[in-house]
């Protein structure tokens, strides 16, 4: 079961934003992510709890951002209700989309996982909800994901295998490269792996 810790910053200007403590775990029926997230100067921020079926699905998450939640799953494309700390604002949305993302590591590995691309076989378009902090307000937006590399890397405990997505975002062209090894973010935009105390699980 993998420990350890991300710093988070903003992609643009690399300003601290925080820090995300989690644990994450495969399983015969899918992976579960479970997160805290703290501001840099250490108070709490957040929460993240993303469950994946054994194709990638998500089955079950639960955002947490200030006076805000969200909670969705897999239906008829996904579905989330989201409230604020009254519930005097809650909402409910549906979108034909293949799963939810948002600056969480966990939506990297989650839409990986879904799409379980091959090397030399080009960029795949997928639709995403994504819910960003403060508010966790849903946007929909369209990427293209496409495996551009992969690499095994000599450890104490065996090769380790990392692979080089990259993602672009059809909205802006805005393109950018993420390093997963396992189930486990080695680096993304605004995000950097500062400790790990167990190795990436791997996936059947």
């Amino acid at each position: 079961m993998p420990r350890g810790r991300y710093s988070l910053h903003d992609p643009h200007d690399h300003t601290p934003l925080g820090e995300e403590h989690f644990h994450c775990a495969t399983g015969p029926s899918g992976w579960r992510y479970v997160s805290q997230i703290t501001t840099p100067s250490g108070d709490p921020a957040g929460s993240v709890d993303l469950a994946i079926d054994d194709l990638g699905r998500p089955i079950r998450l639960q955002l947490q951002a200030g006076d805000w939640q969200v909670r969705g799953g897999a239906l008829e494309g996904v579905t989330w209700v989201r409230t604020d700390a009254t519930g005097e604002h809650a909402s409910e949305g549906n979108v034909r989309a293949h799963a939810f993302t948002g600056t969480s590591p966990a939506f990297y590995v989650a839409v990986s996982r879904l799409l379980r691309l091959s090397l030399g076989t080009g960029a795949t378009r997928i639709r995403l909800v994504a819910f960003t902090s403060p508010v966790l307000a849903p946007l929909t937006v369209d990427q293209t994901w496409a495996l551009r590399g992969r690499t095994a890397h000599a450890t104490d405990n065996g090769p380790l295998e990392v692979d080089e997505y990259e993602v672009s975002a059809l909205d802006t062209g805005e393109r950018h490269t993420i390093h997963i090894a396992g189930d486990v973010v080695l680096a993304a935009p605004g995000i950097e792996l500062e400790d790990l105390e167990t190795p990436p699980s791997s996936f059947a």
